[in-house]
């Protein structure tokens, strides 16, 4: 069965209306949910960039029923990966179970707030490896020292960990991303719909096999709304910066730069991307691109605050129907 899930964009609402929205989103039958952990926005006009540990956290107290998810935390630069271990064994804790941790080699839009530099593509995926493995042993509850390359652990333990524990999704986008890591996570996460990284997953030894063992979760944007050019103007001016691809989006450092690298895209480049407007049937035919490359778990992010809650009350139910009526069983 195929998942369908809502993101909570920590970049274009306030903590508050994420939490509202969050609960909305639950009661309109959403499956799970998945949080952004950003510093600052991709664009100024979106506007915000909250906690997203704190918003979680809030999240986890007011639903009781969805998957809560990172989607996703860089554990290297921003946070210390023995920090990244505790905040996520709390959240657990809080969420009864429902939480999943997922992980990525971040973006220079966050990362560089702390002042250490943006390692190459190479570095952070060694560094990924080694907060994974920092954060596995840690939710073992026992004291931990641990030395490496990047990292170094001193007597940390984890005092409140989860009786069940805490799966690991990681962010991969190629061969050796996955090799290095999959046999250490529990699922994959994706930002495009590539069934080869299914395919190389469930072909490196000691993984998880999607499928049966594992998830593949993908994430999509939308911008539903009642008139199809106004939402493409919309979806222009909020999530222009998401035509760059992820090669550019990981290593420009401020909203100010994806400003000045998208001038030239216009609002119908975004709408060939991004289905806009009310056509849920349009909506339903971009998402199939990610049951159809063997993703389980699929999240829509419904671009912008404008039109959240209006989607959430009268569009989100019938799209789900529709959704779960096309994707495979």
């Amino acid at each position: 069965m195929t998942n369908f899930g809502y993101t909570l964009m920590t970049e274009q609402s306030g903590p508050r209306e994420l939490v509202r929205y969050a609960v909305a989103a639950e009661r309109a039958g959403f499956d799970f949910e998945v949080s952004s952990d950003h510093y600052s926005p991709w664009l100024s006009e979106q506007g915000h960039a909250p906690y997203a540990w704190t918003v979680l956290g809030a999240v986890a107290q007011a639903t009781e029923r969805v998957g809560l998810m990172t989607y996703v935390t860089c554990p290297t630069v921003r946070y210390h990966p023995a920090v990244v271990a505790q905040k996520a064994a709390t959240l657990q804790i809080l969420a009864e179970g429902r939480f999943t941790l997922g992980l990525g080699s971040g973006e220079n839009l966050n990362e560089h707030v702390v002042g250490t530099g943006w390692p190459s593509v190479g570095v952070r995926q060694r560094m990924l490896v080694e907060a994974v493995e920092i954060i596995r042993e840690l939710h073992t509850g026992e004291l931990v020292d641990y030395r490496g390359e990047y990292f170094d652990v001193e007597s940390a333990r984890v005092w409140d960990v989860p009786d069940e524990g805490v799966d690991l999704g990681v962010a991969v986008g190629g061969e050796r991303a996955i090799e290095a890591l999959a046999p250490l996570a529990d699922h994959l996460v994706a930002t495009e719909p590539d069934g080869k990284l299914i395919e190389t997953w469930n072909a490196t030894a000691d993984a998880p096999r999607i499928g049966t063992d594992a998830r593949a979760i993908g994430q999509i944007p939308i911008c539903w709304g009642p008139d199809a050019e106004q939402a493409a103007a919309y979806a222009h001016e909020q999530f222009r910066w998401f035509a760059g691809g992820w090669k550019v989006n990981a290593d420009l450092p401020t909203p100010a730069g994806f400003a000045g690298a998208t001038q030239f895209v216009r609002p119908e480049d975004v709408a060939g991307q991004i289905p806009c407007g009310p056509d849920l049937d349009a909506v339903v035919e971009a998402v199939s691109a990610y049951w159809k490359a063997g993703f389980t778990d699929i999240a829509l992010v419904q671009v912008g605050d404008r039109h959240q809650e209006e989607f959430l009350a009268t569009a989100a139910q019938p799209l789900l129907e529709k959704l779960r009526a096309a994707a495979p069983a």
